[in-house]
């Protein structure tokens, strides 16, 4: 869902649902500023079955660089005869409607480019709401040391082939994401430590002047706190 002018991007969420979209990009580096998308896929779940796929390279206009290619094997020939960013991109955004959105670290890497990616092809906002599942991989599956999505899915015995694929990924993630939500609070179960009633985001326990305190972690948009206690 694309939002008009200046409208709120969608917040990060806290919890499983049984309807949502996992989402994967490949880059061609770590900013989203400089470097560029090269390959989206979704898949589309409904009742926690996936429904639909969706996948895509993305021809960037530009050599990938050699770092990009040795991590997620996509080279300037697969891309050669690709769309650009506007096509896919147009394709992705009908995919993904307005449905909640999982992937791995999408907090500080995926959804960075997405934003990005929308303002600078349609010069408005991505409002969609999204579950980052390296948050919940730390509240949930904490005997862990490392939660990268590889490490998730051993220890759920979940396949790891073709890893580093943005479709690949995104099977393997979803399957993740499907073993966490049997550990964690669901949609709406407002009052646990986990969700705000009012966002949906996650509840993170703070120190203040009065002693400790719950607050949203998608504060200063929202402002929702209660007792710590």
């Amino acid at each position: 869902m694309v939002k008009e002018g200046k409208s709120k991007r969608g917040s990060r969420l806290f919890g499983y649902r049984t309807d949502y979209i996992v989402f994967d990009l490949e880059t061609t580096g770590l900013s989203p500023v400089t470097d560029d998308i090269i390959e989206i896929s979704a898949v589309k779940v409904k009742g926690g079955v996936v429904t639909e796929t969706f996948s895509s390279l993305v021809n960037p206009g530009r050599p990938i660089p050699r770092q990009a290619t040795m991590v997620n094997g996509i080279t300037d020939e697969m891309v050669a005869g690709e769309p650009g960013l506007r096509e896919v991109m147009d394709r992705f955004l009908t995919f993904i409607g307005n449905q909640v959105l999982v992937g791995h670290n999408i907090h500080s890497f995926d959804m960075k480019f997405l934003y990005q990616a929308v303002s600078e092809l349609y010069e408005k906002e991505l409002g969609n709401d999204y579950i980052d599942t390296l948050f919940m991989a730390r509240s949930c599956v904490k005997e862990l040391s490392h939660h990268r999505l590889a490490d998730l899915a051993n220890y759920f015995h979940i396949s790891t082939d073709g890893a580093h694929r943005a479709l690949n990924d995104c099977v393997m993630n979803q399957k993740c994401f499907e073993e966490m939500g049997k550990r964690m609070p669901g949609e709406g179960s407002a009052g646990t430590a986990g969700n705000c009633p009012r966002c949906g985001g996650e509840m993170v326990k703070r120190s203040g002047r009065f002693g400790a305190f719950y607050g949203c972690s998608n504060f200063p948009e929202c402002r929702y706190t209660r007792n710590g206690k």
